[in-house]
C-alpha cells in the first residue's frame, strides 16, 4: 500500500510524486481526469493533437530540459529562433533585435532609454521580496516614465490582469520581465526557444511512464472528493471508489479546491487560501491554412481586441507537424468575475476570430482547417502586495499529515512547466525531510 498520496497529477503532482519514489516512498498520483497533465495536457485540433494551452522551452528552464533528459526526451527537443511583435496603432510592428528595437514608433528616444534601463535593471535583482511591497504600476511609472508606461506596460498589465492590475506587486511584472530576459542570449539579441517534438502529447506519457517505473503509481479518473486527517495517518476519499488511509497526503490542486477538500483546516487557513488571487483563461486555438505575420508572440495593446496576445505557434513548430497548416492560440486571461466566463464556445470562436480577421488582411474564415476552445478558470495566482508573508500557502497545515504544494507558492516566478517542475523538486526534498524526522519521533 502507498504511503504517500499526490492529490492531482498534473506535472506539479507528477514531477512530485516521481521525486519522492526516487527517495524510498511509496506514492499513488489521484488525478480526476482520465488522463494525466493538467494544464500542460494536451487535446485533439482536427486530425492532429497538440498542447491545449500554448506552451514553450527557453534555453534557461534547466529543470525542465533536466527532466526531458532523464525520461530520454533530449533528442526531441528542437531549438529555433523566433520574433516578437507587437500591435500597436492597426499595425504588426516586429520588437526582435536591437536595431528593431531603436526603430520601435511608439515611443521617442527618451522613452526607449528608460524602458531598457528598466529591462536590465530588473534582470540584475537577485532578491524580488521587496518588489511585493509597492505596487506593479507604481514601480514601472518610477522606472520607466509615465508614456512608457501608459503606453506600453500598462495595457499588457490590464491584458493579462484585468482589473487586477491594479493589485498586483512589481514583483510579478519583475518575473514577467526576468523571463522575457532569459529568452535572449544577451541584451536584446534575439530570442531562442524550444519545444518537443509532438508537444505534451509526447512529454506527459513519457514522465508517466518513468515515474510508474521508479514506484508512483497513477489512478486517472479519480476524482478526490475529500481529505481528512484522523491522526495516525490521512484519509483520502474518491468518488465512486471509497476511501484510502495513508500516512501522508499532499494536495496540488488550486487553492479554492485545498479549500472544499480539507474542511478541517482552520478558520485563518481557508481565509489564507480565500487570499490567493487567481487568473483564468479562455484560449481558443486554429489551425489556418496561410500564416500570419511570424511572430512567435504579439502583444498587443489596443483595447478593442478581444483576446491578450497572438501566439503563432508554428513560427517555431515546423508547420509540417500540423499538415503545413498555421497553428495560432489567442488567449484571453479574465478575472473570476469576468462576464466572458458565460460565453458558449461558439460565441467566443466567432467573436475572436473576427478580430483577428480585422488586424490580419486577407484572412477570412475560408482559411480555417479546424479550431478548439479551452477554459481553466484558476490559472495564475496573481502576486499582489506582501504575498509571501500574506498570501501564499504554506507547505505543511494545521493538519499534521495533510500538506499543500501548488503554484501559488511560486512567489517570484511566471506560471510555466519548468518553474512548476523546480517548486516540486523543492517541496519534495522538504516533505521528505519533514516525513524522515516524523517516522524517527513515532519511532522513539
Amino acid at each position: 500500500m502507498p504511503n504517500v498520496a499526490v492529490v492531482g497529477g498534473g506535472m506539479m503532482g507528477l514531477t512530485l510524486g516521481l521525486r519522492l519514489a526516487q527517495r524510498g516512498h511509496r506514492v499513488r498520483v489521484y488525478e480526476g481526469s482520465t488522463a494525466v497533465g493538467g494544464l500542460a495536457s494536451a487535446d485533439r485540433i482536427g486530425q492532429w493533437k497538440w498542447d491545449r494551452f500554448y506552451h514553450v522551452i527557453l534555453q534557461s528552464d534547466t529543470a525542465l530540459t533536466g527532466l526531458l533528459g532523464e525520461v530520454g526526451l533530449k533528442d526531441r527537443l528542437r531549438w529555433g529562433t523566433t520574433r516578437t511583435g507587437f500591435y500597436v496603432d492597426g499595425r504588426w510592428i516586429s520588437l526582435s533585435s536591437a536595431p528593431e528595437f531603436l526603430r520601435f514608433p511608439p515611443l521617442n528616444m527618451v522613452d526607449k532609454s528608460r524602458l531598457a534601463a528598466t529591462i536590465l535593471m530588473a534582470s540584475r535583482i537577485t532578491d524580488p521580496l521587496p518588489l511585493e511591497n509597492i505596487g506593479a504600476l507604481e514601480w514601472l511609472r518610477r522606472w520607466s516614465g509615465r508614456r512608457t508606461t501608459e503606453r506600453i506596460w500598462e495595457p499588457l498589465l490590464r491584458a493579462k490582469l484585468g482589473d487586477n492590475a491594479q493589485d498586483a506587486s512589481a514583483a510579478f511584472i519583475w518575473a514577467i520581465i526576468a523571463r522575457m530576459y532569459a529568452a535572449r542570449r544577451t541584451g536584446l539579441k534575439r530570442e531562442m526557444m524550444g519545444y518537443v517534438t509532438g508537444g505534451y502529447d509526447a512529454i506527459l506519457p513519457a514522465v508517466r511512464r518513468y515515474a510508474e517505473r521508479a514506484g508512483v503509481e497513477t489512478v486517472t479518473g479519480a476524482m478526490v472528493t475529500g481529505v481528512r486527517d484522523e491522526g495516525a495517518g490521512a484519509v483520502v476519499t474518491v468518488d465512486g471508489a471509497g476511501s484510502a488511509v495513508f500516512d501522508h497526503a499532499i494536495l496540488t490542486v488550486s487553492c479554492p479546491i485545498v479549500s472544499r477538500l480539507c474542511p478541517q483546516l482552520g478558520d485563518a487557513e481557508h481565509d489564507r487560501l480565500a487570499r490567493v488571487v487567481y487568473q483564468g483563461v479562455v484560449c481558443p486555438s486554429w489551425l489556418l491554412s496561410r500564416p500570419l505575420p511570424g511572430f512567435y508572440v504579439t502583444n498587443i495593446t489596443e483595447r478593442w481586441v478581444p483576446f491578450t496576445g497572438v501566439i503563432e505557434t508554428t513560427a517555431l513548430v515546423d508547420r509540417s507537424a500540423f499538415g503545413g497548416n498555421t497553428l495560432v492560440y489567442l488567449p484571453r486571461y479574465l478575472t473570476q468575475r469576468d462576464g466572458m466566463w458565460n460565453w458558449s464556445d461558439e460565441q467566443v470562436s466567432i467573436e475572436f476570430f473576427a478580430a483577428l480577421c480585422h488586424m490580419v488582411p486577407g484572412l477570412t474564415p475560408s482559411h480555417i482547417v479546424a479550431s478548439r476552445v479551452a477554459r481553466a478558470r484558476d490559472v495564475l495566482a496573481v502576486s499582489t502586495h506582501r504575498y509571501t508573508t500574506d498570501v501564499m500557502p504554506p507547505l505543511e497545515t494545521s493538519l499534521p499529515n495533510v500538506f499543500i504544494a501548488n503554484s501559488a507558492q511560486i512567489a517570484h516566478g511566471t506560471l510555466n512547466v519548468n518553474e512548476t517542475i523546480s517548486l516540486a523538486e523543492r517541496q519534495a526534498q522538504i516533505l521528505h525531510s519533514r516525513f524522515a524526522t516524523r517516522t524517527q519521533v513515532v519511532a522513539a
